[in-house]
Order: C-alpha cells, then structure tokens, then sequence
C-alpha cells in the first residue's frame, strides 16, 4: 500500500509543478498538502502504528489521526517530519482555503515536502 501511495504523491509533485509554473499558487498549494499527506499515511503504513488500523475502522484519516502520526513518526525519524507536516498545513489553509500566498510563498515550501517524500522514499518500501 506505501508503494502505490508513493506513486501517487510522485504524480502530485509533478502537478504541483506544474500549476505554479502556470502562476497557479492555489493549486499547486493543495497538490503539495495532498502529497505531504499521503506521505504521512505511508509512513504510518511502513512502521505499522495504530492510526492506519484507526483510520481504516473510521473509514478515513482524520485531522486527529494524521496529527498523532506525525507526532509517533516525528519521534522515529526526526524533525523534518513535523516541519514538512507544518509546511503542508500552512500551504493547505494559506495558499489553498484562504488563497493568500503567491507563487514564491509555494516554491518556498517546496523543498520542505520534497524532503517529506525523501524520508519515505529512503524506507524500505
């Protein structure tokens, strides 16, 4: 299941990519989120926590859920995952819901996902 949540946050970044060069700062925010949460998903999959069964009881990743990850995987893997995790936050309410960050605020941010999806990738999926 990481494996394919991979190669849909690989498919994100490429469209994030590609509505910023469009000018597109709000979409390209949501893409970002969207792989920074699949990533934390994956992640959760990978070290087996108790979310990924919560979340499949529920029937979905909650807010809650996905934060408590992040905490546990924080703990196993370092402070980036709580700084990406940030990042997507701010991307997902500022750039996406409140539609208040331009271009370089996005491409800023950037890097800190892409780190996220390198602590994945660098698992052995």
């Amino acid at each position: 299941m990481a494996l394919k949540r991979l190669e849909l946050i690989k498919l994100l970044l490429i469209e994030a990519d590609d509505f910023l060069m469009k000018g597109d700062a709000v979409q390209s925010s949501e893409k970002l989120y969207k792989a920074a949460e699949e990533c934390v998903k994956a992640l959760s999959e990978v070290f087996k926590l108790e979310e990924v069964k919560a979340a499949e009881e529920k029937g979905e990743w909650t807010v809650t859920l996905l934060e408590k990850a992040v905490r546990k995987l924080t703990s196993k893997l370092g402070i980036e995952v709580q700084l990406g995790w940030d990042a997507a936050n701010h991307l997902h309410v500022w750039g996406f819901h409140e539609a208040k960050l331009d271009k370089e605020d996005v491409k800023g941010r950037m890097p800190i996902i892409r780190r996220l999806v390198e602590l994945l990738e660098k698992q052995q999926l």
